[in-house]
């Protein structure tokens, strides 16, 4: 009998004999109707919460210990960054790829449209990739008058809706089922017979099918590089990687320079650590390692690979406290448990990437003065750097951002003034609990049927959404009452 069976059957007994009843189980030898019985019975539910207990012991070392070899990894990797960026740029082009390099986003759309031109390329399929999405990739190939299919299912989705990923993991799960019925009956020639997810996804492979063989290049991400080898490394759930990278003429692989991994090994420690983090599974449906182009014998690939290696400001933050950032694997674990992105939702980011991730990285990218607000959309509770499965430590990284822009002075003036008062008065206790009691009651003059549905000066706070109304106490007022009811609740007792 299993420690799950054994709980469950414990539970069944105790509600039994609270209504008196009694439980046999003649092939366990158990019978909860004798002294005797009863005390083999519970012995043997106590052992078995004992291995429960320790099985999820070791779970939860075996999961620290892997997270400080994927943290030590990373970490490695970085400090000898320019090591293993030259490794992998020799291994890579004695396996036949050509590796490029760009500096910003603008080179690297540079550097992959010349490509698609060059072979005079009229169909590209694209493969999920956040950095491409990064660089603007999309809108790039769009401008050169390259039509372009995304063949991921939720890309596929996204594009077809003409809106940005929602998250890095599962762009397309701010659609609901219905939403994406409609935009499949309207693009697909048959539009799908039922709205149900089976026959849509019957749908979406007979549209991409054709696209997957008739494209003339194919554009792909890299999950990792593997600097001993010089192979990318693609991790996804559904094969569209394969069929995107497999049948064009050519390949075209996009990865950032913090990607690389020294070796195979190492890529298969930190993929445990992705797929766990970003689904909860052990590993995901495909994972392909790409080491050049077809050599002569092989049935399929293209005939050429390019790999371009972006920048984008990923060695600026070598040389700044923004360094652990570059351990991010892309799991999106952090923004599954925050707050604030399950309320809001991704494109309330703005950027590329949501979450506490994209807080961090979007000042980066676009700059502080253009992504200021980023890192104040967060409510400090650490959850995002208890998941990380590298240990990125995230608030901290956010309340650097924070730090910078005071001293940088980018708030507006009227909220530096704001927090000067808030400061005077929180250095003088007496002057800040006036202060409340004064607020508290005041804003009870704003509330209707228990809400708050505008303030003055606070527009953007209550355009969208109602506030609670206070109870017309402050949190210290509540406090005290709740200490002196408890306080003669003891002495009436003492006193009987």
């Amino acid at each position: 009998m299993t420690t799950e069976q054994v709980k469950n059957l414990k539970q069944v007994a105790d509600e039994l004999q609270q209504r008196g009843v009694g439980l046999k189980a003649l092939s366990q030898g158990i019978d909860t109707t004798t002294p005797g019985g009863r005390l083999f019975f519970h012995m043997l539910a106590a052992i078995a919460e004992f291995e429960h207990d320790l099985i999820v012991e070791r779970t939860h070392d075996g999961l620290a210990a892997a997270r400080a070899r994927g943290r030590a990894i990373k970490d490695h990797v970085i400090a000898h960054l320019d090591h293993y960026l030259e490794m992998f740029e020799r291994n890579a082009t004695a396996a036949g790829a050509t590796v490029h390099w760009a500096s910003d986003d603008a080179e690297a759309r540079a550097i992959i449209t010349r490509i698609c031109l060059e072979a005079d390329a009229k169909l590209v399929t694209r493969a999920k990739s956040m950095l491409g999405e990064e660089i603007g990739l999309p809108h790039a190939l769009a401008d050169a008058g390259i039509e372009r299919v995304e063949t991921d299912l939720a890309e596929h989705i996204i594009q077809l809706a003409g809106e940005r990923p929602s998250h890095i993991v599962w762009p397309a799960m701010h659609r609901t089922r219905e939403q994406v019925a409609i935009l499949f009956k309207e693009a697909h020639h048959p539009p799908p017979a039922a709205d149900d997810p089976a026959t849509m996804v019957q749908s979406a492979r007979r549209e991409l099918r054709a696209k997957f063989l008739g494209a003339d290049v194919g554009i792909s991400g890299a999950n990792f590089l593997v600097a001993d080898t010089g192979a990318t490394c693609t991790v996804t759930n559904e094969g569209n990687a394969e069929l995107t990278t497999t049948p064009p003429r050519i390949h075209i692989v996009t990865a950032g320079i913090e990607k690389l991994v020294p070796s195979t090994a190492h890529a298969f420690a930190l993929l445990r650590l992705l797929v766990r983090s970003a689904t909860g599974g052990e590993m995901t449906q495909y994972t392909t390692f790409h080491c050049g182009p077809k050599r002569p014998g092989d049935a399929d690939g293209p005939e050429e690979m390019h790999i371009v290696l972006v920048d984008n400001g990923r060695t600026r933050m070598l040389a700044d406290e923004f360094r652990p950032m570059l351990r991010c694997i892309r799991c999106g674990a952090c923004m599954n448990h925050c707050v604030v992105y399950r309320q809001i939702g991704g494109h309330a980011y703005g950027g590329t990437y949501p979450g506490p991730m994209g807080a961090v990285l979007t000042p980066v990218l676009d700059g502080l003065a253009q992504s200021r607000d980023l890192p104040h959309a967060c409510t400090m509770n650490g959850r995002c750097a208890e998941v990380c499965p590298v240990e990125i430590p995230l608030p901290t990284l956010l309340r650097a951002w924070r730090t910078r822009s005071w001293r940088e002075r980018l708030e507006p003036r009227s909220v530096r003034a704001a927090l000067g008062l808030w400061a005077m008065a929180a250095r003088r206790p007496w002057l800040y609990r006036l202060g409340s009691r004064i607020g508290v009651r005041a804003l009870r003059l704003f509330g209707r049927r228990g809400w708050i549905g505008s303030l003055p000066l606070a527009g953007g706070w209550t355009a969208y959404r109602d506030l609670p109304r206070p109870s017309g106490r402050t949190f210290m007022e509540q406090y005290r009452a709740g200490q002196a009811g408890r306080a003669g609740q003891t002495g009436r007792e003492a006193r009987k």
